[in-house]
């Protein structure tokens, strides 16, 4: 019996998301793939995977095989920027943009994220892993095997804590791998009176939240909403100091609004990725470039809330990686998978095919501080998706995407929708 998590995959175009002379893509015609115990243990020419097969170990007459009958095989893809983890509905701050409320209106009117936080605050840790877990389902169903989960909508110590705990057990229960993110989201409520409470919030997220999820492994990260209405380029650096010292990886929302200096302070920190960026200048995009800082695009919230695109050819000039997140939350981007995002990515941001397929594979695992999902190299984990097309160009061009005709976690399959 073959061992788990093994498979060859066969006569597929394979898309690997490895850069190949002139090919950024890195895709092989005729191609096939080995998988051994769940891990990429070679990539190359159909013709040859027999012989591949035999160097790692297998049989070639007695393992598993999948005949892709020439569709285009990709790594996993890989969306890095979610809020998975909440409760609640706030369909009705949709109708009231929709009447032309702005996102700040509504926040000031006690909408928007306090609204989640209501909500999540009344959940339960199952019920939180349980509605994570049916997200993240949703999610691989159309292609996506890892998704980033972050905290943010329960803003006290304990509850952050907790939330992060569901995110662990859904993980747990699921297919997807799940990488959580502790996220400063804003300043609690309840410590809005006074510059002294906020400031006794920020340092009790510093101090004390971030060694404990850190100390517990919950997450891989921290991430800071630094704008407008939300942490002050001051308190964000305290935060994401906290968790470099803590040995997490730093990351923030900044430039949706406004710019206040974030992506310079991002590449000061050596942080694994900038969000947003609907606003940044020529220093900020050439200290993301310099530091090697991934900017991930955040298309579906952008449109919903009728903001400029981010400058693409500023940060494509500079030398900044892009990667493409659809920013699923309740409030600004319901979009359960990435197909639209890359959609909204070729056309309303105006990057190109190969930009947008790295921006859900090789970049957007970059931003996650990982390098062994995304790409399909000997060594990555063993995440494949047999799409319903030969044709790369086609998941960004058709509206809505591509059908996963089967989704691969591991080696072993996780899906068969076609």
């Amino acid at each position: 019996m073959a061992a788990a998590g093994t498979l060859i995959v066969e006569r597929a175009r394979v898309l690997t998301a490895v850069a190949a002379h002139d090919d950024p893509l890195g895709v092989v015609d005729r191609g096939a793939v080995v998988c051994v115990h769940g891990r990429v243990a070679w990539v190359g020419a159909a013709d040859d995977v027999d012989a591949a097969a035999r160097a790692a170990g297998l049989d070639p007459a007695r393992a598993p095989r999948l005949d892709a009958g020439g569709r285009l095989v990709t790594p996993g893809l890989v969306d890095c920027h979610t809020h998975l983890p909440f409760a609640g509905n706030r369909a009705h701050e949709f109708a009231l943009r929709a009447r032309g409320a702005s996102y700040q209106e509504i926040a000031a009117a006690g909408g928007g994220i306090v609204s989640t936080v209501r909500a999540t605050r009344a959940a339960s840790i199952d019920e939180l892993a349980a509605l994570t877990a049916a997200r993240a389902d949703r999610a691989l169903a159309a292609g996506t095997t890892t998704v980033e989960a972050k905290s943010g909508y329960d803003l006290t110590v304990d509850g952050e804590v907790a939330v992060l705990e569901a995110v662990a057990a859904a993980a747990r229960a699921g297919a997807p791998r799940l990488v959580p993110t502790l996220l400063a989201h804003v300043v609690p409520p309840e410590t809005r009176a006074s510059d002294a409470d906020r400031a006794a919030w920020v340092d009790a997220f510093a101090t004390q939240l971030v060694p404990r999820v850190a100390a517990a492994r919950l997450a891989t990260s921290v991430d800071v909403y630094c704008d407008d209405g939300a942490f002050t380029l001051s308190e964000t650096r305290t935060i994401l100091a906290a968790a470099r010292a803590a040995g997490l990886g730093a990351r923030a929302h900044v430039g949706q609004f406004a710019d206040l200096g974030g992506a310079a302070l991002l590449a000061e920190l050596g942080a694994w990725s900038a969000d947003h960026l609907e606003q940044v200048d020529d220093a900020g995009a050439a200290a993301l470039a310099r530091a090697g800082v991934v900017a991930v695009m955040l298309p579906a919230a952008c449109v919903q809330l009728r903001l400029p695109p981010p400058p693409v050819a500023r940060l494509r000039a500079a030398g900044v990686a892009l990667a493409v997140a659809t920013d699923w939350n309740p409030g600004t981007a319901w979009c359960e998978t990435l197909h639209v995002p890359m959609w909204l990515a070729a056309t309303h941001y105006g990057m190109t095919v190969e930009e947008t397929w790295l921006g859900v594979t090789r970049h957007a695992a970059r931003a996650l501080g990982r390098d062994d999902v995304g790409v399909l190299a000997p060594g990555a984990h063993a995440d494949l998706v047999v799409w319903d097309t030969d044709a790369p160009a086609d998941l960004p061009y058709r509206i809505g995407g591509v059908a996963a005709r089967d989704v691969i976690v591991a080696g072993r399959a996780a899906a068969r929708l076609t």
